[in-house]
């Protein structure tokens, strides 16, 4: 049931969101990703895609890049978690922080999972403000190991 809540309002909160967003889209699709070299960003991001049934939101692809950057899964507990995440790695938006706050108040049998990510995020160096369309042609290994991302 609280996954569920999470999950209306994050649909509730999409469209919304996404005219917020001041980046420009990306234009690309799951097979433009799927046509970069094996073990790049882009391919990751495609197969992550792929792999999940999901399709690149526009305006919002950088939320996929982090779920492929940092290893997290997509359920709800770990949604939250990747937030923690980049709480730690120094992002601040009204949107993270809501979903901390009410991942928090409808989670904290995961405190620990959450505490978990933060640390981690804190202990990489500052990734979440780069603009990674530019990176997409990138070994993801490469970017991980650059920026100290476990």
């Amino acid at each position: 049931m609280r996954a569920i809540i999470l999950e209306k309002l994050y649909e509730w909160s999409l469209i919304p969101y996404q005219s917020f967003k001041k980046n420009e889209a990306w234009d690309l699709g799951i097979e433009d990703l799927l046509q970069y070299s094996k073990g790049t960003l882009g391919y990751q991001m495609g197969y992550f895609l792929l792999s999940n049934n999901f399709d690149l939101q526009e305006k919002l692809e950088s939320h996929d890049v982090f779920h492929v950057l940092t290893g997290t899964g997509t359920t709800v507990p770990e949604e939250v978690s990747m937030q923690f995440y980049l709480l730690g790695n120094g992002k601040r938006s009204a949107y993270l922080f809501s979903v901390i706050f009410l991942g928090g108040l409808l989670f904290p049998d995961y405190f620990k999972m959450f505490l978990s990510k933060y640390r981690r995020g804190k202990a990489s160096l500052p990734f979440h403000q780069l603009d990674f369309k530019k990176l997409l042609n990138q070994p993801l290994e490469r970017i991980k190991d650059t920026f100290l991302i476990q």
